[in-house]
Order: structure tokens, then sequence, then C-alpha cells
């Protein structure tokens, strides 16, 4: 077991058997030794061995280590996984409230349609000799003219909009 590890070890942690041998003071056919079974680390080269590897003595002498590179593999998915989920929720969510603005925006022209239809432009019968008065009903006018121009497109436009962002079952 402990040859495997060390070499399942050393190999996730990316290191050559030249390059554990310089951090540990040994030469590379020490470490060849040990991962292939003919010799063990003694105590003290063994904590040299866990605080180099980063991985605790008991992990060494413990169980078969398997090389992370398939541990990697399943924490990148499951990462990528979370990530499509959020960004799933979000464009749901966004869907959600486009869904609800465009509602609004057809409950408020239908409210402003009620609106100028009860009211039967009053500007007409106004006296224009204030100004004040004048601007006002210019700029009701110009208000009107150009709802009434503007509002069935948006209407249907916005209608379209909401069966367009409906949830789909």
């Amino acid at each position: 077991m402990l040859k495997e590890n060390i070499k399942a070890i050393r190999k996730s942690k990316g290191l050559s058997q030249e390059e554990l041998a310089i951090k540990l003071n040994v030469v590379r056919q020490t470490i060849s030794k040990w991962e292939q079974g003919l010799s063990v680390p003694d105590s003290e080269m063994l904590i040299s061995l866990s605080e180099v590897l980063e991985t605790p003595v008991s992990t060494l002498l413990g169980e078969t280590v398997m090389e992370s590179k398939v541990d990697d593999l399943k924490a990148i998915s499951e990462k990528l996984e979370i990530i499509n989920l959020q960004l799933a929720q979000r464009k749901t969510t966004r869907r959600k409230i486009l869904h609800w603005l465009l509602i609004s925006l057809c409950t408020v022209i239908i409210i402003i349609s009620a609106v100028l239809i009860a009211l039967n432009s009053p500007y007409l019968a106004w006296s224009y000799s204030d100004p004040e008065t004048a601007v006002a009903g210019a700029a009701f006018h110009a208000f009107e003219w150009l709802f009434v121009r503007l509002a069935p497109i948006i209407l249907i436009g916005a209608i379209v909009g909401i069966f367009l962002t409906r949830k789909k079952v």
C-alpha cells in the first residue's frame, strides 16, 4: 500500500521522482525503490515525505490512494453542474420578471386608454386665451395623439411578449 500511495500522491502533486528526491535530500533511486516496494522509508523520512507531499502519514500508510485525475474531473463536473443550474435559474427568473413587466405594461396601456376614452378630449373645450392653459392643452393633445398611435403597436408587442415568456410546461 505504501508504495502505491507514494507514487499516486507524488503524481497527483505533479512531481517527478527526481523532484521529490531533491526535496527530500535523497537520490532518485531511493524514491524508485520505495515505489517498487524494494525498501521503505524510516519513520523520520516518512514524516518528511508526508510534509513534502502535504499528506498525513496515516494517508501514506493507509488505504490505496487513487490518482486524482478522476476526482479532479468529478469535482470539475460537479462545479459545472452547479454553475449550469445557477444559470438556468437566473434565466428563469429573468423570464418571469420580463413576463410580469409585459403584463404590467399591458395593464397600464389599458388603464390609460380607458381614462382617455372617459375624458373624451376635454382640452378641446378649454379657453386658450391663458398661455399656461394653452401649453397644458397642447401638451395633453400631443400626449393623446402620440398615445393613440403608439399604444396599439406597443400593446400588440407586449401581448406577443407575454406569450413568448410564459412558463413552458
